[in-house]
């Protein structure tokens, strides 16, 4: 079987980003654009994969890790002079060799794998992929002759009014014979205004010497897009997350609203959820089946289990177990844990904690730093107090207790079974198991105190007048 390789171009600062961070490490649903390439050609059973760095070295091998070797290119010096520094890890390989950019991070597997097969079918020195583009203005021309064979590629300043009218154009994706490509890659000169050696040059030296050149034209022109500026990484967007979407719709979720409702590229959902409107779901998610996640609901790298209701909150770096709900306008923040069938109601706050099997946290409680167990009811206004300035403090409430409205727990604090909380306590000792724990000062009735009261007279004047 002939060896595949592929040579990744992510050099480029990307000065029309108008940013900080290097163009290809720009994100397209929840990946950059580098690793959407990456990852794609990954998927072809490669031999061995080069990506060429220059700006952002560093960044784009923390991103990229082990997956690629590389090779820097130091100076800017044009696309054939990027591929020109792989030579040393490839130029002695016999087999086909792929070259890809970076900030084109719709390509699909597919795609790259009907490239090689098509390259290897016509026994060509290069093929060229190439689109048919509605509006082609800006993009290199593959100009043909009368049988179909490729003469050239004409840039959109050096065409001429004929040429212009061409609609097939050059995607800068290429496949090539890897001995020639380098062998090539030494005769390309930079005899041009930008001084620069340039990649596609190497098509012209091929046709010169004779050797068979080949196009193949993809399907989709959308997979060609090429990200140079924040317009356009947008579309990149937009383009991917109605792929990703119409994927799970295919897998069967339904998805209310598919322009509204982003989802990045690898997250996992089971048949018949259903996702509405405004929803986000992010990084390493994974959802189970018959779960419903309300409209304007954030999920980042989250697992939910099967029959999970989450209504209008935030869930990040959490679990919720079969069963449960969460919401409206709630937030689990990292390390929470809900267990079966547990209920987190309205305007909670939950961190670093475990929630039991059937328990009930209802509504404006914050729970942080704990264990509780099931079948725990957490009244109203329930503030779990871990927090002493300096350090984070644990509380555990047994199963089956009852805390009371209004309550403080300050950690460390231990409650046992089956315990009870009064309403409006602060509670910083511990509670034995089945006892009832009161913390508040005794009320004290004052008689008449509204008649000694500041305002007191101008509100009685003021109910005389309204008489």
């Amino acid at each position: 079987m002939t060896a595949k390789y592929a040579v990744i171009l992510a050099a480029g600062q990307g000065t029309r980003m108008k940013s900080k961070l290097y163009k290809v490490l720009h994100p397209v649903c929840g990946k950059t654009m580098v690793d959407h390439v990456l990852t794609q050609i990954e998927k072809n059973d490669m031999d061995e994969i080069v990506t060429i760095v220059g700006h952002g070295a560093e960044e784009v091998k923390e991103v990229l890790g082990d997956r690629t070797k590389y090779a820097l290119q130091a100076e800017q010096l044009g696309t054939g002079h990027a591929v020109l520094q792989a030579e040393d890890l490839l130029a002695d390989k016999d087999g086909m060799t792929i070259i890809a950019c970076g900030d084109t991070p719709l390509f699909t597997a597919q795609t790259f794998a009907e490239l090689f097969e098509y390259h290897r079918s016509k026994d060509a020195v290069a093929t060229i992929l190439t689109a048919q583009a509605d509006n082609p203005f800006g993009y290199g021309r593959i100009i043909r002759n009368d049988i179909g064979i490729v003469e050239k590629i004409v840039e959109q300043k050096d065409a001429t009014p004929t040429e212009a009218e061409i609609q097939e154009i050059n995607t800068g994706v290429y496949c090539f014979d890897n001995r020639e490509l380098f062998k090539a890659l030494h005769k390309v000169k930079n005899d041009n205004s930008q001084g620069e050696y340039y990649l596609p040059d190497v098509i012209e030296i091929f046709k010169k010497e004779g050797k068979v050149i080949a196009a193949y034209r993809m399907h989709d022109f959308a997979e060609s897009l090429g990200v140079n500026d924040r317009i356009a990484l947008a579309k990149a967007s937009e383009t991917m997350r109605a792929r990703i979407n119409k994927q799970h719709m295919q897998n069967g979720v339904t998805i209310v609203d598919p322009a509204s409702t982003y989802i990045d590229v690898d997250i996992e959902i089971g048949n018949d959820t259903v996702i509405e409107p405004g929803v986000q779901l992010k990084g390493q998610t994974v959802i189970g089946k018959e779960c419903k996640i309300g409209a304007h609901s954030e999920i980042i790298n989250s697992r939910l289990a099967d029959h999970v209701t989450v209504t209008a909150s935030t869930i990040e770096d959490s679990v919720m177990e079969e069963g449960s709900d969460i919401g409206p306008y709630s937030h689990l923040r990292p390390l929470a844990h809900i267990g079966k069938n547990a209920h987190i109601g309205n305007f909670v706050e939950i961190k670093k904690a475990d929630i039991g099997e059937n328990t009930k946290v209802g509504h404006l409680t914050y729970v942080g730093d704990a264990t509780l167990g099931h079948d725990i009811n957490v009244g109203c206004g329930t503030v779990f107090v871990n927090y002493d300035g300096v350090n984070k403090h644990h509380t555990n409430v047994g199963d089956y207790s009852f805390i009371g409205s209004g309550s403080n727990l300050i950690g460390p604090l231990e409650i046992g079974d089956h315990a009870y909380i009064a309403a409006g306590s602060t509670i910083n000792q511990d509670v034995e198991s089945r006892d009832m724990a009161i913390a508040r000062g005794r009320q004290v009735n004052k008689k008449g105190y509204f008649d000694r009261y500041p305002v007191a007279q101008a509100a009685a004047e003021n109910e005389n007048k309204q008489k």
